[in-house]
């Protein structure tokens, strides 16, 4: 970006660096994606490599659960005080060592594994609650919904990630060959991309300024806040959270496990089993690729409620369906309907621009409760009763869901701000 672009961004004027800065923004999504599918679809060659049994395997992914609440909680405060290019550029490079470290470690020992999906972890909250700031920064910036054809840029990167996984299955090719190329090229994606984002203290105009006013400089933004100072976005964000917990359970949970019940319980071959999983992403691609023309239409509370209840409605068909046809089916609802719950939940924690920070932290925190611990979880309730049975908790998080969809409410300035 040049000297030029940094002022005119910092006196006001979004057309200079939003186009840029929005076309970083995707890639820095879709790089997290290719390397969080790419290491879901081989979880069931790491897990017949290391001889796991499926509550062995529960207690080894719950390394990323545990890298994640490190790093969430401290997310906030790490980029006020060191910025978003400088977090993403530490957040990728640790998720790329802890991806490689992880790959090395299914030809070792399982702790190995767990050490690397620990640093994965780490790694990948700081990434997520980074690029979802910065993202929300362009948006406002914008003056236009973006956040879910945000998410739905990580959502191809994770349809990219598990379409390779299905040929690097076919072709035989081992995990660690697989998964220390996508750590590689993971990483350096986003170190190219970090020159594009937006320049720390780049003010972000209330509306877009119309040809027949040009745009003049604008004051500098209001300084951030601790969620201490307001009480109320305190609790409303973590209401938020709790949401987008149970949405992020059923993503997280159909990252981990589809392939594996397919194959464990479905009797499907792997390479359809590493498919449906393909399948139910591109669903979830494909409800974040259109979510914006359903928020404008219904606003966010009906269409999480709508979707919610499809959700549910698909994994009843991936539960109770004995025919695989159906389960696949199953799998593409439960997709579609899980799509909008994490990019609404983060739009909704951003509306206020100067708590965004720590809002999106909190909600990010509590999401990825369930993102991440809600599908280690699922292997520990599946030795009583198996994979699919253990399911049905995500059935009941996303009944809450729909109940408590009101908490994403738009906040009445925010609104009036966006009209």
């Amino acid at each position: 970006m040049t000297d030029s672009n940094v002022a005119r961004a910092t006196s006001g004027d979004p057309g200079a660096v939003v186009p840029a800065a929005a076309a970083a923004t995707t890639l820095v999504f879709a790089a997290l994606g290719v390397a969080n599918a790419s290491w879901a679809a081989r979880i069931p060659q790491v897990k017949a490599q290391l001889g796991l049994s499926t509550t062995a395997l529960g207690f080894v992914l719950i390394a990323l659960a545990l890298g994640s609440m490190v790093s969430l909680p401290l997310a906030g405060t790490i980029i006020t005080r060191y910025g978003s290019r400088r977090s993403l550029g530490s957040a990728a490079l640790l998720v790329s060592a802890g991806l490689t470290a992880a790959a090395i470690g299914a030809e070792l020992t399982p702790a190995v594994v767990f050490c690397g999906l620990l640093a994965m972890g780490i790694g990948s909250g700081l990434w997520d609650v980074t690029m979802n700031v910065h993202a929300a920064r362009v948006e406002r910036l914008a003056g236009r919904t973006m956040m879910p054809r945000f998410h739905a840029w990580y959502s191809i990167g994770t349809v990219g990630g598990a379409l390779l996984g299905v040929v690097m299955v076919v072709l035989r090719v081992p995990v660690d060959v697989h998964l220390v190329a996508i750590a590689v090229l993971a990483a350096v994606v986003v170190l190219l991309a970090l020159s594009r984002l937006l320049p720390e203290g780049t003010a972000v105009p209330l509306r877009k300024p119309t040809s027949a006013a040009p745009a003049t400089p604008r004051p500098a933004p209001a300084p951030r806040v601790s969620l201490r100072q307001l009480p109320g976005l305190r609790r409303r964000a973590l209401l938020i959270g709790c949401l987008v917990a149970a949405f992020a359970l059923a993503e997280g949970s159909g990252n981990d496990w589809i392939s594996v019940a397919m194959i464990s319980s479905h009797h499907s071959p792997a390479a359809l089993a590493t498919a449906t999983y393909g399948a139910f992403l591109a669903a979830m691609t494909a409800g974040r690729w259109s979510g914006h023309r359903l928020l404008q239409r219904y606003g966010r509370v009906l269409t999480l409620r709508c979707l919610g209840l499809l959700a549910i409605g698909g994994l009843a068909l991936f539960i109770f369906s004995g025919l695989i046809v159906v389960a696949v089916a199953g799998a593409v609802l439960w997709g579609f309907g899980t799509s909008l719950g994490f990019p609404v939940g983060t739009s909704a924690a951003a509306d206020e621009p100067a708590a965004a920070a720590a809002s999106v932290s909190v909600v990010d925190s509590v999401g990825y409760l369930g993102f991440l611990g809600g599908p280690p979880l699922i292997g520990l309730l599946s030795h009583h009763g198996g994979v699919l049975h253990a399911l049905c908790l995500v059935v009941a998080a996303l009944a809450l869901a729909v109940v408590g969809a009101g908490s994403v409410r738009e906040r009445a300035a925010h609104a009036a701000s966006r009209s």
